[in-house]
């Protein structure tokens, strides 16, 4: 590897895959060394006494403008790569009603010719296609229907700089680049994924179901017509989702013709297609080494692992001379936008065609609009039926419709998640909910925060609102009476995990200035501002965090001189997770890691492997799989925007909790016991679990206080563990697997270990077994939530139809909080972005959307300050149930409850309530006519 500078920090290698070796270099680069050696990205600043970092480690970083991202690095960046940069631009079709005939480069005149263009003919030639997640053409065959708006048909790569400016301006907006034939209209074709949930529960809501997905089975169609699904016919007493849809009809019955007691009430409600909006466009910017047969790539991700398992698969079918891939991933942003796109395989490609020089290829504002995934856009059917008398919901009807878009994505499972989601804060005795993602020729929607949930539950929120008015209740109050408490069971049937504690924020609420005062605020407002009418809304959900497959490495070492490292497979993305993982640390270790590593791929010291879907493998594949100690249901998660506070730092926990149990306390022990350092000899007595870190060092049992650094030095002696690596599995409920630990066979909440003594190399230990939840967890589809409340207040002018959003106070249950203030970064962040969707982002769908390459932020609108009440915005965070509460994801949930509190305040201003996302001002003023 010679080629390679690894002066600098150590070169690391991942495995083979597909006849490809692959590694993760970190970034060889001036820009690299900057962050971590001139200290842009700060050491942890820790207040021992409060136990808070003061700040985040890449803080000063970001409002300075000076933090790194993938899209900053060029070729004379890396020390190692020719230092001339090419670059890369992509042309893509603006119709996907008629065939593709090929492309017209006529206007760019001889000078501006690219130096090489590549198209299908190349790819097919040349055995280059996408990994099967991504699907077919990766560039567009002449003679074929553009399966979406904006596919890609051919890479123009440039040589220098200038000359790809000229000739991107030139052809940029320019539609006769692509050359068209016969009209086909649109591709027609089946869905990208199907699923129903029913459930009839028992005679209370903690008495068994008698029929549920956890306890039975989810539904799938038994057919297509026409693309849409066929579902089983019902049948008492048949097969599982006979009997299944057998309930679905009673269900359906009962609402047709309900008891005389009974409200029903259905409506219908649609969400837009939005753009994520990140600040870092994609881009890639790779290297292809022919002689030495390496690609390297500087790629922008959310999800490392996904790379250096598809790129190779990508890569190793092809004739190209590929041998090694070496990923240089990078911090990057996406908001779910950077999770599994597409986008590093075009710059890979590029890179292969670049004759030699490193290719840049970076989208522009108006490409991003163009092939960026999107946030779906939901049609939703929903009935509830509520019993007058005691104001208890008694039933739920759901069905929903997702546009996924040209390309499958994650388009399955955000349709499932947005159906189980619906339910939101409430408990159902009965319910039958679908969700169907469709196949269209708009832009790839994915992975978008909220990931369906925001959809869903909102409109239910809506409706909520509406049935209260109905029933003549106050909002809350009829919230109070429905709210899932701990124990009662969610629609597919699975008792929640821990404590539910949503009636905690609504009794919160109910307390609140804003909603005592709502009445007489309202006079007061409207009587000093003629003209503006007042309005108070409300909104509560609990979101799921995590996937049913949540998976995940750390490892924490501790050097000899009492320095803390964290390597971690999660990639920061904005989240802030590579300054709270550091701080998990400190729980056990009585500071925050010293430096930390994340998008980490190299995991050599553990060698876990892994086969089959974690989600569709029979419980007796699982099984025998498990027999092979090193295996695991799934490798390695992406990031996301909610997984790190509670997925990931469970896996930096348990490394750190190691580190403690088998390598600090056993030295504290000595250390004490021997009276070093002027202390005095151990009592009888000193219990573990009386250990806690304070100001100076480790305490326990009223004896001297030592230093980390000492502790450390004790534990290398003595070849206790200085370094520990975890593998964790998460189905619902955390993999457990035993290890023999000094001579103990040890249950641990994890499924892979591998243990550093002293000074010695890692040795992996075999657990002996393992016990993973079982396959049937999986038809629970969540179990994990956090809940949210938001109440707004609202001034609508009536000439203009303008909002304007005068306050806004959240209420959330987080369980411990790991950085507060990074908590309350998200809450702020999430709240304009749901406020963004409740009233400004749209995005059409289809030709006159972002498909045809003219949009950009003078068309899109995107929130302001002076939209989201940011001098005036208030939040509370309930207190954790006690010291041991995990911390819950909550970067999605936050956005969602703003965007039914910002509707119900509106019909509370109006009169008149609106069922169609945004509610933008030219809607208002219809009404207000």
């Amino acid at each position: 590897m010679s080629n390679i500078n690894s002066s600098r920090r150590r070169f690391l290698k991942g495995a083979v895959i597909a006849g490809v070796a692959v590694y993760l270099a970190p970034l060889h680069s001036r820009a690299y060394a900057a962050l971590f050696e001139d200290k842009i990205l700060q050491l942890p600043d820790w207040d021992a006494d409060k136990k808070r970092i003061r700040l985040r480690i890449d803080g000063r970083a970001k409002v300075t403008g000076k933090k790194v991202f993938a899209r900053d690095i060029r070729a004379a960046d890396m020390p190692h790569w020719p230092q001339k940069q090419a670059h890369a631009f992509i042309v893509r079709t603006t119709r996907a009603d008629r065939l593709f005939t090929g492309i017209n480069l006529e206007l760019l005149a001889d000078d501006l010719q690219p130096d090489r263009l590549v198209t299908a003919d190349d790819l097919a030639r040349d055995g280059l296609a996408f990994p099967a997640f991504y699907g077919d053409d990766m560039l567009l065959p002449t003679g074929k229907t553009p399966a979406y708006l904006g596919q890609a048909v051919a890479i123009l790569i440039y040589h220098d700089f200038a000359r790809f400016r000229f000739a991107k301006d030139r052809l940029k907006f320019k539609d006769e680049v692509i050359n068209y034939g016969a009209e086909t209209g649109p591709l027609a074709r089946d869905p990208w994924g199907t699923f129903r949930f029913v459930r009839v529960g028992g005679a209370s809501p903690f008495d068994d179901d008698h029929f549920s997905s956890l306890k039975d089975t989810p539904i799938f169609p038994s057919a297509m017509k026409k693309h849409l699904p066929v579902w089983p016919q019902g049948k008492e007493g048949g097969k599982l989702d006979q009997q299944g849809m057998y309930y679905a009809a009673t269900i359906a019955d009962e609402l047709q013709q309900p008891p005389a007691d009974w409200l029903v009430m259905s409506r219908r409600y649609t969400t837009q297609s939005i753009d994520t909006a990140a600040l870092e466009p994609d881009n890639a910017n790779g290297w292809f080494d022919r002689a030495a047969g390496v690609l390297h790539m500087v790629v922008p991700t959310q999800s490392p692992q996904e790379l250096a398992e598809g790129m190779p698969q990508m890569l190793g079918s092809s004739r190209h001379p590929v041998k090694q891939l070496i990923l240089h991933p990078c911090y990057t942003v996406g908001y779910g936008s950077k999770d599994h796109c597409n986008f590093p395989y075009y710059g890979a490609v590029a890179a292969l065609y670049g004759d030699g020089y490193p290719v840049r290829l970076a989208n522009d504002r108006y490409e991003q609009f163009q092939t960026g995934l999107k946030r779906h856009a939901f049609n939703l059917n929903y009935t509830i039926a509520v019993d007058k008398r005691s104001g208890e919901m008694q039933s739920f009807f759901g069905e929903m419709t997702a546009n996924g878009g040209g390309r499958s994505n994650f388009t399955p499972s955000v349709s499932m998640v947005g159906a189980t989601a619906a339910q939101s804060i409430y408990y159902f005795p009965k319910s039958d909910l679908s969700a169907v993602g469709l196949a269209t020729r708009a832009i790839d929607a994915g992975s978008a925060r909220g990931y369906g949930t925001l959809q869903s539950m909102a409109a239910t929120e809506m409706m909520v609102d509406e049935l209260a008015a109905e029933l003549k209740l106050d909002p809350i109050v009829f919230r109070q009476r429905n709210v899932l408490k701990s124990g009662m069971k969610n629609t597919q049937g699975a008792i929640p995990a821990g404590a539910i504690r949503a009636d905690e924020v609504l009794a919160k609420a109910a307390q609140h200035e804003i909603w005592q005062q709502r009445k007489q605020r309202k006079a007061d407002f409207e009587h000093n501002n003629p003209g503006k009418r007042y309005g108070v809304g409300f909104g509560c959900v609990q979101k799921d965090f995590g996937t049913g497959a949540e998976t995940s490495f750390a490892r924490v070492e501790l050097s000899e001189d009492g320095r803390i490292t964290l390597h971690h497979s999660g990639a920061e993305m904005g989240t802030g997770m590579s300054t709270s993982q550091s701080v998990v640390c400190a729980q056990w270790l009585g500071k925050p890691a010293d430096e930390a590593h994340f998008s980490v791929t190299d995991w050599s010291s553990l060698p876990m492997v892994t086969s089959g879907d974690p989600y569709l493998m029979s419980q007796q594949d699982m099984d025998s799989a498990s027999v092979n100690p090193n295996w695991t249901p799934s490798y390695c998660s992406p990031s996301s925007a909610s997984n790190s506070a509670y997925y990931f730092s469970h896996s930096t926990r348990e490394a750190a909790r190691l580190l403690f149990d088998y390598g600090l306390w056993p030295a504290a022990l000595a250390i004490w016991q021997s009276g070093i350092g002027g202390g005095q000899a151990a009592p009888l007595i000193v219990r573990k679990e009386d250990a806690r870190w304070v100001e100076g060092g480790l305490t326990a049992d009223g004896m001297q206080i030592l230093p980390l650094a000492l502790l450390a030095k004790k534990a290398w002696q003595m070849g206790g563990v200085t370094g520990a690596t975890v593998h964790v599995f998460n189905r619902w409920q955390w993999g457990e697997a035993e290890f023999l630990l000094n001579g103990t066979q040890t249950r641990l909440p994890i499924d892979g270990l591998a243990l550093r003594h002293g000074k010695q190399d890692y040795r992996t230990l075999a657990r002996s077994k393992v016990f993973y939840p079982p396959m049937q967890r999986n038809n629970a589809s969540v179990t994990y939530y956090s809940a949210v409340g938001t109440l707004v207040e609202v001034a609508v002018d009536r000439a203009s139809g303008q909002v304007e959003l005068l306050n806004h106070h959240s209420i959330m249950e987080c369980g411990n909080l790991i950085v507060p203030e990074l908590v309350s970064g998200q809450l702020q962040g999430g709240l304009a972005m749901g406020i963004g969707h409740a009233l400004h982002e749209y995005l059409p769908l289809y030709e006159d959307g972002p498909g045809n390459g003219t949009w950009n932020f003078n068309r899109y609108q995107l929130p302001r300050a002076s939209d989201v009440a940011v001098w005036k915005q208030t939040g509370d965070v309930l207190p954790a149930l006690s010291e041991t509460d995990p911390p819950k994801g909550i970067a999605e949930v936050v956005m969602i409850p703003v965007v039914a509190a910002l509707i119900n305040a509106i019909a509370d201003a109006t009169g008149h309530r609106f069922r169609d996302l945004p509610v933008r001002a030219e809607n208002i003023r219809e009404v207000l006519q």
